[in-house]
């Protein structure tokens, strides 16, 4: 095993002393106890067998008795382990290793990281990290032991029995050094497979719940989509398939060489009594350490074998470990209480991983401090892309974006972001109860009722809180016998999430009311604006408001116009119609389409 595997589970065996020292040291106790009980067993019968036959009955007495108690302590020492074995697994694995990887990966500060598929691959394969993790320890700590015990069995075949028997630990290895290829074999499966089997479970995903439901069933696509599951999960399973017979094979190899050195070994223990080289108790001996023996080995394999399906966890735990340290830049200069002047953006460019088009080509703009900027343009303009950038979801690919004359990629990240406020087009929908959605938007004030009731009042959602059966307490969700919003509600559920910080210096409403009708929309705009003036006069805040709808920034201090990335025009509203350019005609369209309607 590598180096850095073997100090993961030492890691894990300090985590458990730790948290759970009386456990785990009596768990040590019980296996290493365990190691000895065989070969006691063994010499025992042994005793008691040449005690009879030489007519010595306090001899045979004894060997009997010490024989049952071995037994009796072994079954105890049995039973006292698996029980000590499952509570550590299930505490160390749900409490502590599980919790790391979900930490880990929520600690990457940018969304670029969770778009690259050799980062996706890694995850897929940490699924269950920790009870399996914490599983491979307890059955690396029992191959040793075993291994320990393999060891005295054979110290006892090779001198209570003949020196001729020591070589069969050669053969007791070979199913050992067999096994640890198969799983090195199969986990390259595994980790190469990875994509073609997450892609089969997204697709199962989609096509058993209740997100497409609707458009599936309409368009009579759930045969198509399970054919292409199918044809996911053959290509991901044929590779593992493949690798798992590979792997079988040679561990029916170790097997034969091993059976072919034990029966050659008790052979050998039949010739020598024959010949009265042996006594019938060595024979007995024998025989029993090679009845045990394959326990014993199986044991170990099993061990062998959990230890190494841990080790495909660990090599990608590691990675996850080592990218999560050097994957960000994340600033270390404190994030401003207030804003001065304002945010810079100077010849900003940024696309997507994998893509080779700009979504952001070339921004250059000043947001004054104070200010409510509009950002519009129609689809795929490059709008919620800008303000990702804004938020730090992302980093320019060339250009700087500047806070009262900072470079934002050197101001700390989390600072920056405990400095905001947002509302993204693609909110979240948590499945909670209704005051912690609200409450998760500011976590020192979770559980402040008033804060959260005036945050849904900011959102335009007392309306419908007020119909919920068990008010802020009401668990929503379906899936959790909850009640189920409706895609306007889930919209003013993340506007109110939003409004929980009362002084941030950056707030974002991404397309805010798409979900919403004209009514609402209006008056959520009105709030908002006046909200906006509130925090530029105590804080200098930005309000940078993202729509296509371009009659509700007529109120904008500044509003940006995007096209296909770049940025085509910027100004006042009267400015931008005196103009008569793009902006004007988007204007007179959307008003036009309005008034037709």
């Amino acid at each position: 095993m590598k180096r850095s595997y073997l100090r993961l589970l030492g890691d894990v065996l300090r985590l458990s002393w730790r948290h759970y020292p009386g456990a785990t040291g009596a768990l040590l106790a019980v296996k290493a106890a365990s190691a000895g009980t065989t070969p006691a067993l063994a010499l025992a019968l042994g005793a008691a067998i040449d005690g009879i036959i030489r007519g010595g009955r306090t001899s045979a007495v004894a060997g009997a008795t010490v024989a049952a108690l071995v037994f009796g302590v072994t079954v105890y020492l049995k039973d006292l382990s698996r029980n000590l074995d499952a509570m550590l697994v299930d505490r160390l694995g749900a409490l502590h290793l599980r919790r790391d990887v979900e930490t880990r990966l929520a600690g990457l500060a940018g969304l670029g990281h969770l778009e690259r598929t050799d980062l996706l691959d890694r995850v897929t394969l940490l699924r269950g990290f920790g009870w399996r993790m914490s599983a491979s320890l307890w059955t690396a700590v029992i191959a040793v032991f075993v291994g320990l015990r393999l060891i005295l069995l054979l110290i006892v075949l090779g001198t209570a029995v003949t020196p001729w028997l020591l070589p069969l630990v050669v053969f007791a290895a070979a199913p050992i050094y067999f096994e640890r290829r198969g799983q090195r074999t199969t986990f390259q499966a595994e980790l190469d497979t990875a994509e073609a089997y997450r892609l089969q479970r997204e697709l199962f995903n989609l096509a058993t719940g209740p997100a497409g439901g609707k458009e599936i069933r309409v368009c009579g696509a759930g045969d198509q989509l399970a054919e292409r599951q199918r044809a996911a999960w053959s290509e991901a399973m044929a590779a593992r398939f493949r690798a798992r017979v590979k792997a079988a094979a040679g561990n029916l190899a170790g097997w034969a060489l091993f059976t072919f050195g034990l029966g050659a070994g008790l052979a050998l223990v039949v010739y020598r009594a024959a010949r009265g080289e042996g006594t019938i108790g060595d024979l007995v001996l024998a025989v029993t350490v090679a009845a045990t023996l394959r326990d014993a080995l199986q044991d170990a394999l099993f061990g062998v074998s959990e230890a190494m399906a841990g080790r495909t966890l660990a090599d990608p735990y590691q990675w996850l470990q080592e990218y999560a340290q050097t994957a960000d830049r994340p600033g270390t200069l404190p994030a401003p209480a207030t804003l001065r002047e304002g945010i810079v953006l100077d010849r900003v460019s940024f696309a997507y991983p994998g893509s080779d088009r700009r979504a952001v080509d070339e921004v250059s703009c000043r947001l004054p401090a104070g200010s409510v900027v509009a950002v519009v343009g129609e689809y795929g303009s490059g709008k919620s892309t800008l303000v990702k950038l804004l938020t730090k979801f992302y980093q320019p690919d060339e250009g700087r974006i500047e806070v009262d004359g900072t470079d934002l990629a050197d101001v700390d990240t989390a600072r920056w972001r405990a400095g905001s406020s947002a509302a993204f087009q693609d909110f979240g929908r948590f499945h909670v109860r209704f005051r912690d959605a609200i409450g998760l938007g500011d976590l020192p004030r979770l559980h402040d009722d008033a804060r959260v009731a005036a945050a849904v009042q900011a959102a335009d959602a007392d309306g419908f809180a007020e119909r919920l059966p068990d008010g802020l307490d009401t668990q929503l969700g379906r899936a959790y016998g909850g009640v189920e919003l409706s895609e306007g509600q889930w919209q003013k559920t993340a506007l109110a999430r939003a409004s929980m910080r009362t002084e941030p210096v950056l707030f974002v409403l991404d397309e805010p009311t798409a979900s919403l009708d004209a009514p609402s929309e209006h008056a959520i705009f009105e709030r908002y604006l006046a909200r906006a003036r509130r925090l530029a006069g105590r804080t200098g805040a930005i309000t940078v408001v993202v729509s296509h709808r371009f009659s509700t920034v007529a109120g904008a201090d500044h509003i940006l116009v995007l096209d296909q990335g770049r940025l085509v025009e910027q100004g006042t509203h009267a400015r931008l119609l005196a103009a008569d350019g793009r902006y004007a005609r988007l204007y007179a369209i959307q008003a036009d389409a309005y008034a037709e309607a």
